[in-house]
């Protein structure tokens, strides 16, 4: 069963940064792409970078220049950097592992952006 466990969110005001953090447990880190989503209250969940085991990156046209997506194949781990935020950018940010029929979603971590 791989875990995935989100660190790192809060409360930031507009314009700051917060940099989020997915650890997983499990083996063949580097083969699997990973995710960060994020939903806001009474919205869809949507995508915001997906990232390969290459480190190839694909963001939402919202956080384009503004957010950055990395990985540390060593380390098991995912992170996700978060600049000049915007009180849009307000939602749970969860973090998500895919590899062909496996599917594995953290819990989660709320960032808050006040205006």
């Amino acid at each position: 069963q791989v875990q995935l466990v989100e660190s790192g969110g809060g409360l930031a005001q507009a314009g700051r940064s917060l940099r989020l953090s997915c650890a997983a447990s499990g083996s063949l880190f580097s083969l699997k792409t990973m995710g960060w989503y994020r939903q806001a209250p009474g919205k869809q969940r949507e995508s915001v970078v997906n990232i390969t085991g290459t480190g190839n990156t694909n963001y939402a046209d919202s956080v384009k220049g503004r957010f950055t997506a990395s990985r540390d194949n060593a380390k098991k781990s995912v992170y996700l950097q978060m600049n000049s935020l915007k009180p849009e950018d307000t939602a749970v940010y969860y973090c998500r592992m895919t590899w062909g029929r496996y599917d594995d979603w953290g819990r989660g971590t709320q960032v808050t952006v006040s205006s």
